[in-house]
């Protein structure tokens, strides 16, 4: 098992991205804490996990409050003893053109997708420091690579990037390391209301990659275990795509230059 006796804390680890990791980092022997702000959704991680013979816990925090974020962590170090892994996760995001919300809704976004990543850092790295061994793996988005809309929560991704890359030259040499993943287009049920729009949603997106198809977050979360596990003792500083190939240029006009 290449987790055995670690310490997980997983943001936003009641659905999505953060479950699939809550789940596969437990399969390989961590022992998990699956935090949301949602207290049933981290629930039933837990509950998941544990009916697969797994070890986890559920912590309802808000990321982007400072004062929950600490009782976040000081749960997990009362129940374990430490925080060998961050997966910093949970995001919110909007498809609303930026002229139709306020400054409200942009600082909200930013404090949920980036801020949260600062705050959950701070709180673990004093534990990861002083035992001089620590993981911290950010989940940003090819969104924070280009432009594809969703400004608020791009520019956020974007943020996790830069922060990712401070993190691991700051607190290297520290024993720290810090990577960030950015995936591509993953069916998880943050597109529940997309999907109800249009059904087909995913085969029009999975036209756009070389792959053809969108990710699903399994897919995420085994790139966040390799990151997570010593097989990455010489990887800090990295920012790993999953995306199919999108960001490797555009399938759809290489198609079109292409066709006879």
């Amino acid at each position: 098992m290449r987790l055995a006796n670690k310490v997980a804390l997983v943001t936003g680890g009641g659905s999505g991205i953060g479950r699939a990791i809550c789940q596969r980092f437990a399969r390989e022997g961590a022992q998990v804490v699956a935090a949301d702000i949602v207290e049933a959704r981290a629930q039933e991680t837990m509950a998941l996990i544990q009916q697969a013979g797994g070890n986890a816990r559920a912590v309802r925090a808000d990321v982007s409050n400072w004062d929950e974020v600490q009782a976040m962590v000081q749960e997990t170090l009362a129940a374990y003893g430490r925080v060998d892994i961050l997966v910093n996760n949970a995001a919110i995001g909007s498809q609303n053109d930026i002229l139709t919300y306020g400054p409200e809704f942009w600082d909200h976004v930013l404090a949920v997708v980036l801020k949260s990543v600062f705050l959950c850092s701070k709180a673990v790295l004093p534990n990861m420091l002083e035992r001089r061994s620590g993981v911290i793996v950010n989940i940003s988005s090819v969104n924070g690579l280009t432009g594809l809309g969703d400004e608020p929560y791009s520019a956020a991704k974007a943020g996790v990037i830069n922060l990712t890359k401070n993190l691991a030259i700051t607190y290297g040499p520290r024993g720290v390391r810090a990577n960030a993943i950015c995936p591509g287009t993953v069916r998880t049920p943050i597109w529940a209301d997309r999907v109800a729009q249009d059904p087909h949603i995913f085969e029009k997106l999975a036209a756009w990659y070389p792959l053809g198809r969108v990710a699903e977050p399994e897919d995420v979360a085994n790139a966040a275990l390799f990151l997570a596990s010593d097989e990455a003792s010489f990887v800090t500083g990295e920012v790993m795509l999953v995306d199919g190939g999108l960001m490797a240029g555009s399938y759809k006009m290489a198609k079109e230059l292409m066709a006879e």
